[in-house]
């Protein structure tokens, strides 16, 4: 997929990767389109970016989301991909989480990629050809104590990923997953429970930008390649 002149639906791009994905893809000659709750910062940034606009919507309401598509292709007739950013973390023992809270992750981390990918399936079918990128997170290629839960979520996530894209590659859609790991973003700042945790004897990585993260995402984008892990060196999994 060309990122000039494709049409780019963005989760979660109030702040953080997401921001960073549109500044990014914007540079690159794409036209964005921006969903998040805050409006004022989505609409902030799709003035700053030429072409861009900024749909207020809360990505776990399955209407808002179906409507938001449906605004972007009256607007400009189609969706060429869909990145799936907006998620939440949740970073206590298993013996202390809140099931509230982790039915509200799952709910965003889970189910709103599901009901997101929905909604612009068909419209890509039309085309024969999209892009869907879901961005998951390393902590689902290790044990780390703390993060069950949200680890749990995203790889929920992966598998919907890696099905998805078998089903969808005779249709000209490409699926692909994002791993990134520790990136420096207010993320650990907005944690649906708890906080940022480490495995003992494991230092903490240096974490990587969130423009570092984005030019990850453009290059998936670009191959199509199944995935791309932004783990750092000496990462031993589990």
């Amino acid at each position: 997929m060309e990122i000039s002149d494709a049409v780019i639906v963005v989760t979660g791009a109030s702040s953080g990767i997401g921001e960073a994905i549109a500044r990014a893809a914007a540079r690159a000659g794409a036209t964005l389109v921006l969903l998040a709750r805050r409006e004022d910062r989505i609409r902030s940034l799709a003035a700053e970016l030429p072409g861009a606009i900024a749909l207020p919507c809360d990505v776990t309401d399955d209407g808002q989301v179906s409507g938001a598509i449906r605004s972007a292709v009256n607007e400009f007739g189609r969706v060429d991909v869909l990145v799936n950013n907006a998620g939440q973390g949740l970073h206590l023992p298993l013996d202390e989480v809140d099931p509230a809270d982790f039915r509200a992750i799952l709910e965003l981390n889970l189910v709103a990629p599901l009901v997101a990918m929905q909604a612009v399936i068909p419209m890509m079918r039309t085309q024969g050809r999209g892009s869907i990128v879901n961005i998951s997170s390393g902590t689902t290629l290790t044990v780390l104590p703390g993060a069950g839960a949200y680890a749990a979520s995203k790889a929920g996530l992966n598998m919907l990923s890696a099905v998805a894209r078998k089903e969808l590659a005779a249709d000209g859609i490409t699926v692909s997953t994002v791993y990134p790991y520790i990136t420096a973003t207010e993320f650990h700042q907005s944690l649906r429970a708890g906080a940022r945790r480490t495995a003992p004897g494991r230092p903490i990585p240096t974490a990587d930008t969130a423009e570092h993260v984005a030019d990850v995402i453009l290059d998936v984008i670009r191959s199509g390649a199944e995935e791309a892990r932004l783990t750092p060196d000496g990462f031993a999994g589990r």
